[in-house]
């Protein structure tokens, strides 16, 4: 009895053990991709950085030591200083992915043009001047590959480097420069060996440093007064032939409690793409941590006066007044007028194809406060505002804009056959579209802060709202700094149509 028992804990255990892993699953909430496209334009824009780089770049000094054996001399010390790459071509350079290792770089048929100070010293003569050294036949390959570490940061690793110059040539510079140029050569072949020894470290030296500059990153960035976004990866990259995949948290926290919202992230696929170099999926748990957030810091409530509301009306008195004077026919009001409405639970979000919700539950209060005497309500009630959603990429932020679709007020029972509180419900609607939801957009104008490389911006971008998350579909240009420009340029830059954004980022 006791060994068929044995199985069957053993089968228990085992559910359990896949019961655990599974429960602590973490899934994204936002997942970039990049394709072959953004490779292809890696190695265009790299090349530019990696020249914008070198400008500034001192590279290691260069000694050793030769017999000039035609002139009978037993050794000539020399050093290299002050070594500057002032031009460089690699005409033959490709970025490809490696299925689940990371991305190989080759290049070939590279040049590089350096200029140098020189020191020598022999038993004969010693000397100092200016040289040109010109490397051809340049030849790179190796493997970047990419993991995180404990903080949700990239790191990157060079595998399986190898670099070799192929041909150099010195050209020593001053007066005595024919001398020196006729035992040029035989210097060569030793300082191009010491050279291609040196290649890969420098190489691997560079990689280590952009992994400090790496570790840096705020992938927790500070959005508004009331919360941060957590942008750390949740896994390692996934690489297939085509594509690289991210996985990023993508989850909101209130600024003062960096603790999860209480519902988990749901899985989802991006589509089988590859027209874009990047394609960002925002995951519906993304805007309900979002929503969750703001809510529980406390961020949706607001108290407007008589005139806090007309200035945030659009420009038309006409309509204002019309407003103000059916609360003044329920209510004769002699006194000061305010209108408080505060959200009475996270609002609700949903992502259907071809459509972006937003479902704000909030109670409404009326309030005036006598000369001399504490605020007093007039009239408190329930209500939920339906609003669409258009959205927009402006810089490197996904701005949001609500516009309001349906209004119902929920009335107390011994309410409902007061006609005069059943007028309020046009009044409101009115007051929340002209008055609150510009205070909303206004501050909804600050955006998203979106994942990006740095001096990298986004241009014809695309959003579509698919089944439970955003699809960004968008290509990348790279700034150098003397050609970056404000990534800002505000409301005049956005086409919003019906909810739905029909232009393109700026390039």
């Amino acid at each position: 009895m006791r060994t068929k028992a044995v199985p069957v804990l053993w089968g228990c255990f085992l559910l359990w053990s896949l019961y655990i892993s599974s429960s602590q699953t973490m899934y994204p909430g936002i997942k970039a991709r990049v394709t072959q496209r953004a490779l292809d334009y890696a190695v265009q824009a790299g090349l530019e950085m990696i020249e914008d780089m070198i400008k500034e770049k001192k590279l290691p000094d260069l000694n050793g030591s030769e017999s000039l054996e035609f002139l009978k001399i037993d050794y000539v010390d020399y050093n290299f200083s002050n070594i500057k790459i002032n031009a460089f071509s690699f005409p033959n350079t490709s970025l490809a992915f490696v299925p689940g290792v990371g991305i190989k770089v080759l290049t070939n048929h590279g040049t590089t043009n350096i200029s140098t100070n020189w020191a020598v010293k022999s038993p004969l003569f010693q000397d100092s001047g200016g040289a040109d050294l010109f490397l051809s036949e340049i030849y790179f390959t190796g493997i970047i590959i990419l993991t995180q570490n404990e903080f949700g940061h990239p790191v990157l690793k060079l595998q399986d480097c190898y670099a070799q110059a192929s041909h150099a040539h010195v050209s020593f510079s001053g007066e005595l420069s024919v001398l020196y140029n006729s035992f040029a050569e035989p210097m060569e072949k030793p300082i191009l060996k010491n050279l291609n020894g040196m290649l890969c470290p420098i190489i691997t030296n560079e990689v280590e440093a952009l992994n400090v500059n790496l570790s840096t990153l705020e992938v927790i960035t500070k959005v508004d007064n009331y919360t941060l976004v957590d942008f750390s990866l949740v896994g390692p990259p996934e690489i297939t032939e085509h594509d690289l995949d991210l996985n990023l948290k993508g989850v909101f926290y209130p600024l003062e409690n960096l603790v999860d919202p209480p519902f988990p992230p749901v899985p989802f696929e991006l589509p089988d793409r590859g027209d874009s170099m990047i394609y960002i999926g925002v995951s519906e748990y993304f805007f309900k941590s979002a929503s969750f957030a703001h809510f529980t810091a406390g961020a949706f409530g607001v108290t407007l006066s008589t005139k806090e509301i007309s200035k945030h009306f659009i420009q038309n008195s006409q309509g204002l007044g019309n407003v103000l004077s059916q609360i003044a026919e329920i209510y004769i009001l002699s006194q000061p007028f305010m209108l408080q409405i505060m959200a009475t639970e996270p609002p609700t979000v949903s992502l259907q194809p071809g459509n972006f919700t937003l479902d704000i539950p909030a109670s409404i209060m009326m309030l005036t406060q006598p000369e001399n005497s504490t605020l007093q309500s007039i009239v408190s009630m329930d209500f939920v505002a339906s609003t669409s959603v258009g959205l927009a990429i402006l810089g490197q932020r996904l701005i949001c804009s609500l516009s309001l679709k349906r209004f119902r007020l929920s009335l107390p029972e011994s309410s409902r056959k007061d006609i005069k509180v059943v007028r309020f419900e046009n009044i409101l609607s009115s007051i929340l579209h002209f008055g609150v939801l510009p205070l909303a957009n206004a501050r909804l104008q600050q955006g998203f802060p979106l994942p990006n490389p740095h001096k990298l911006s986004f241009v014809n971008s695309d959003i579509e709202v698919l089944e439970g998350f955003l699809l960004i579909s968008t290509d990348l240009k790279y700034e150098s700094p003397s050609k970056q420009q404000p990534s800002f340029h505000g409301w005049e830059d956005l086409s919003l149509l019906n909810g739905q954004w029909t232009g393109k980022a700026t390039p």
